[in-house]
């Protein structure tokens, strides 16, 4: 079960990675665009926006794999401006795509790995194990890496990450593209890693997420901090919003344009579930019901819901999650 999220004020905890008016162009492209921002330590601090929001150049700098046009970087008190590798014995990184050799295997893979961080030969050796356990790859131990599926892949990805201890470990995207079960399991391994003292910095597209693991979010698009605030703030500023769920009997397309057309306050959207009815005002279902009915659909459930935290998203950048999780999983190949 995933640990419940911490709500303690920047007031009373310790930045650990303090970033001011980062900037990074490619070309005519600007990646970022002066975005400050702090990471508390003992966060799980969310990242979010769609594909080419900067999220992943915002990390590449963090991490010592790119340098910033302007601006200012501090990790654990290091200044990492001018020495992008001072802090690089602290952190650990998960990229959104494996950088493992596909022709070792996934215990070579890790010892490897914590090699590179002067781990000593039976202290890389037990940590290998401990952690092919943790994630249950102990039986492909042995397999090359280049025959572990997508979700192995990323399991063992993430291992090596963490193979060193980080105090800070940044997720690069951890979930995409892996089966529900993978998913799962790896926002369980990522709560329980925050819980036992490791600060995680995440980026993802999948909007649920962030809100079951974060206590605090940003949300970038186009290079720039939109909003920042923890899940709780951030919903609580559309509380005045009212919503009313429909599903039917029948799959139906066209149950948006009577309400619409009678009630134009009424903003209408196809959900999976059936349609979603949100407005300013508080909203009187038995009306829509009858209005829904009388245009030849039956409605099996109408039920009054909160405000999530997909909701602020949308209101607050005008973007879609459920495109922006279709987009990123298409760049991907899809859920396997």
């Amino acid at each position: 079960m995933i640990h419940p999220k911490t709500n303690q004020t920047d007031d009373h905890q310790e930045s650990l990675i303090q970033v001011d008016r980062l900037s990074k162009r490619f070309d005519e492209i600007i990646a970022l665009d002066e975005i400050s921002f702090s990471v508390n330590r003992g966060d799980i601090f969310g990242f979010l926006g769609p594909n080419g929001s900067g999220k992943t150049t915002t990390i590449n700098i963090l991490t010592g794999l790119s340098r910033p046009d302007s601006g200012t970087i501090r990790v654990a008190g290091l200044d990492c401006t001018k020495n992008p590798k001072a802090a690089q014995h602290l952190i650990g990184i998960v990229p959104d795509e494996s950088n493992l050799y596909p022709e070792l295997s996934g215990f070579d893979n890790l010892c490897f790995c914590a090699s590179l961080y002067g781990m000593r030969k039976n202290e890389r050796k037990e940590r290998a194990k401990e952690l092919l356990d943790l994630f249950g790859l102990h039986e492909a131990a042995d397999r090359k890496f280049a025959g572990y599926s997508r979700g192995m892949k990323r399991k063992l990805t993430l291992a090596a990450g963490m193979i060193h201890r980080p105090q800070i470990l940044f997720l690069d995207e951890p979930t995409t593209g892996i089966d529900v079960a993978g998913a799962r399991q790896i926002r369980q391994l990522t709560a329980d890693l925050n819980a036992n003292g490791t600060t995680v910095f995440l980026t993802t597209h999948y909007i649920e997420e962030a809100e079951r693991l974060c206590n605090r979010i940003a949300f970038i698009v186009k290079g720039r901090i939109n909003r920042m605030d923890t899940p709780e703030n951030l919903m609580r500023q559309t509380q005045g919003q009212h919503i009313v769920q429909f599903a039917f009997q029948a799959t139906t397309e066209k149950a948006c344009r009577p309400i619409m057309a009678e009630f134009p306050d009424c903003r209408c959207k196809t959900v999976s579930e059936g349609i979603r009815v949100e407005s300013p005002q508080p909203i009187r279902v038995g009306p829509l019901v009858r209005l829904l009915e009388d245009n030849g659909m039956e409605v099996s459930e109408a039920k009054k819901i909160l405000p999530t935290l997909e909701d602020v998203f949308v209101k607050m950048t005008g973007i879609e999650a459920k495109l922006m999780k279709q987009e990123k999983e298409k760049k991907m190949g899809g859920p396997a």
